[in-house]
């Protein structure tokens, strides 16, 4: 139900510049929180206060896990479509909603099937937010230093311990 163009749009800015402050798309953080010691720091200065960052610890949970997928990613995806005139990626999108509700409305109605599709979407959002704030937000995040490729990809990714939540 997304975009393959946006995602792959998406993706490689993330990985042609990972944690590299306005140019990974995953660091700037829908102006709800601000990561690493730069970005505060330029927020501060220019006096951008969307929300009570030195509260951000109490409401990430609240709202980035839940709702980076079912909202902030649907609303993304459908904006970029329409807007850069990907007429082929929005039909196939179309198509994927009316097959899932062709298929699970005859079993389940119509608001369960709905209730049933944001419930996943809110389950898949808690994962992903999860894996990739666990692996890259820890790491330094900064202005572009104009390093290699692999250099780049080295110190933006952090090894993570496995555990019972994590080793899958």
């Amino acid at each position: 139900g997304a975009s393959a163009n946006w995602w792959n749009h998406r993706h490689f800015q993330h990985h042609a510049k990972p944690n590299v402050f306005k140019k990974d798309p995953d660091v700037n953080m829908l102006n709800a929180f601000v990561v690493g010691t730069v970005q505060p720091v330029e927020y501060g200065v220019k006096k951008i206060k969307h929300l009570p960052y030195n509260h951000q610890h109490k409401y990430f949970f609240f709202i980035g896990p839940p709702l980076l997928i079912p909202v902030y990613f649907q609303f993304q995806i459908f904006h970029n479509m329409i807007s850069h005139g990907l007429w082929v990626d929005l039909a196939w999108c179309i198509s994927y909603y009316v097959r899932y509700f062709l298929c699970y409305t005859q079993f389940y109605g119509v608001f369960w099937a709905v209730i049933l599709f944001n419930f996943v979407r809110f389950l898949e959002s808690h994962w992903f937010v999860w894996v990739t704030q666990m692996s890259h937000i820890p790491m330094d995040i900064d202005y572009e230093k104009h390093q290699d490729w692999l250099s780049m990809q080295l110190v933006a990714t952090c090894n993570i311990e496995q555990s019972a939540f994590n080793d899958w």
